[in-house]
């Protein structure tokens, strides 16, 4: 891929990752366990997953922009580093959001083809949460397809240089 298309790609999921920044804040900053008013420690011990989750994915999402701010900012355009951060946010934010490590929820990829909200909770959340995660899902969606690029090609590279 050329320089200027990575660069653009970049740029894209730089600006991507600082307004998911700027949501996921906001929720985390307003929003505590407590306002939510469970009502079971069941659901209690659920939505503390859910939170750490989200804290985590601001985390990497913070991380990825840092590194996407760095590359853009050096001369010349560092391609292959480009490659590398884009293939790492790929992995960190994007795979993170749609199936997360903690099993605080998953993707039912079948919604995909029926136009709903893939994001499914395995308990019932609150209302404030859902429509955060349907919020962030529209965008996490379309970087994903257009980083699925890196995900094969990055893998290629690493084992053709062994």
């Amino acid at each position: 891929m050329g320089n200027t298309l990575v660069k653009t790609q970049l740029n894209d999921v730089k600006n991507f990752l600082g307004d998911s920044i700027l949501t996921l804040e906001n929720f985390l900053n307003e929003a505590t366990i407590s306002q939510l008013n469970l009502e079971n420690e069941e659901d209690l011990q659920y939505n503390k997953l859910i939170f750490a989750n989200l804290r985590k994915l601001a985390v990497y999402s913070e991380e990825g922009l840092d590194a996407c701010s760095v590359i853009l900012q050096g001369s010349p355009f560092q391609k292959a580093a480009a490659e590398k951060t884009l293939y790492k946010i790929y992995h960190q934010c994007i795979e993170e959001f749609f199936s997360p490590k903690n099993d605080a929820w998953f993707e039912d990829s079948r919604s995909a083809y029926t136009g709903r909200n893939s994001i499914k909770f395995y308990r019932n959340v609150t209302d404030p949460i859902v429509q955060l995660v349907k919020s962030l899902e529209g965008e996490f969606q379309r970087i994903r397809e257009e980083l699925e690029y890196y995900e094969t090609d990055y893998r290629t590279k690493m084992i053709q240089s062994k």
